[in-house]
């Protein structure tokens, strides 16, 4: 954070490496939010809840800025814009930037049982994003329930001081590297169909028992997401035309550099991998998919390969000559760019991983999940309580990919719950 002297001029951060792009290439289509839950056991108090978020606020004080556009780049600036929660009345991941009128970069909903925290990428990862409303809803419980959880309270699992939050870990961690020529990758296997509304998107959850999907994995010799990226490329294969396999299908996944590096920040920390399967040559088994998506998760997620991923992201930054750049010339180069690089993806693929709240406090809780706003076929996954669940957000109206994908693993074994949003479409086993 960079504190100007002069006491009437508000604070103000520069964006991190990974929330640049965003600004520039955010849509009505694809607006760059995504949206964590937490279903609680009981209705939600709207009183309470607002109290839980005034608090919860106090401890991430980036959260209170807003959007401004410089010169060379875009920035946050501190303001003095209340956090009001409100009750949900809108399609999830609905743009928060740009908008007519400035607004904080995230919001706060509620709907009976559900409490529900959508973030503008620009703002912080999932990671980030994850630990504010698990904090949210540490409040909200200490509130809800006074006589439960009386002093000393249960700790709380994300403790990091002000500053580590705040830290850039993008440059705390950048090192110049060495010059390299750029690759490029082949055009990827495009997923086409009727869209929906701009603004709407088809939400397909799956809800399975956590320890069925690992020993599932473990049995193959695989992890968790190893398996489910192996799954999901063949869901995505089922759909494709016979002349469309002379294009390798190609799954993007966020890879969290916590796990690689020391740092607490609730700002972006995260790189990305890409995890592909040539249809047109191989034989197109589970057994033969898996063991590609391994090869490929073993050869990138090394700290040698996230280091020299994250150098070479931020060498663009520091580069002086496109520093000088103005930021209108900036936008149309970033957004050819996230051209370029979508035609190598096919969809995407999040696993946010386990996630921990106080054990006093889980009886409260049914359940978490996430999803994101979708130019493409996206699926996040996270687990809590013995629940693994698997959300899939698409600006297509058919969602024939996802029901196969979940078909897969109930062939396997899994007992799977699906929930959608669809029209006449309802909770089925």
């Amino acid at each position: 954070m960079k504190n100007r002297t002069n006491k009437n001029v508000p604070s103000w951060w520069t964006l991190d490496n990974a929330a640049k792009i965003f600004p520039s290439t955010g849509s009505s289509h694809d607006s760059k939010v995504f949206r964590f839950v937490c279903e609680l056991q009981e209705e939600v108090s709207p009183p309470l809840l607002q109290k839980a978020l005034d608090k919860t606020i106090e401890r991430f004080p980036m959260y209170r800025s807003v959007m401004k556009r410089g010169w060379f780049w875009y920035y946050l600036e501190d303001s003095t814009l209340p956090a009001k929660i409100r009750e949900e009345d809108s399609p999830p991941c609905c743009p928060i930037y740009p908008s007519i009128r400035r607004s904080l970069l995230f919001r706060v909903l509620y709907y009976r049982k559900r409490i529900s925290l959508e973030v503008y990428h620009a703002l912080t990862d999932g990671t980030g994003a994850l630990n504010f409303l698990c904090t949210l809803v540490y409040e909200y419980l200490l509130l809800r329930h006074p006589d439960e959880f009386p002093k000393p309270f249960p700790a709380l699992p994300y403790d990091a001081s002000q500053s580590q939050r705040q830290t850039d870990s993008f440059q705390k961690y950048y090192e110049k590297p060495a010059r390299r020529l750029p690759g490029s990758s082949p055009a990827a296997y495009q997923l086409k169909g009727e869209r929906l509304p701009r603004n709407h998107l088809a939400i397909l959850e799956g809800r399975m028992p956590l320890e069925d999907i690992l020993a599932c994995a473990r049995a193959k010799g695989a992890t968790l997401t190893e398996l489910m990226a192996a799954v999901f490329l063949l869901a995505l294969q089922e759909g494709m035309r016979v002349r469309d396999r002379k294009k390798p299908v190609v799954i993007t996944i966020p890879v969290n550099l916590r796990n690689y590096f020391p740092s607490e920040s609730a700002r972006n920390f995260f790189a990305t991998i890409n995890v592909g399967y040539d249809f047109g040559k191989g034989d197109g088994s589970l057994e033969s998919v898996l063991a590609e998506v391994k090869r490929s998760f073993q050869a990138n997620l090394t700290e040698e390969r996230m280091r020299e991923q994250m150098n070479t992201l931020c060498a663009l930054e520091h580069s002086i000559p496109l520093r000088l750049v103005p930021l209108p010339i900036k936008d149309i180069v970033l957004r050819i760019a996230n051209w370029l690089t979508s035609r190598g993806i096919t969809a995407s693929f999040s696993n946010i991983g386990r996630v921990s709240m106080p054990e006093e406090m889980n009886r409260h809780i049914h359940l978490f999940n996430v999803f994101t706003s979708a130019g493409m076929l996206q699926a996040c996954a996270c687990s809590f309580h013995g629940q693994y669940i698997v959300s899939f957000a698409s600006p297509f109206r058919s969602c024939e990919t996802e029901r196969i994908f979940f078909r897969k693993l109930s062939q396997m074994g899994i007992d799977v719950i699906l929930t959608t949003n669809l029209p006449s479409e309802s909770e089925v086993n």
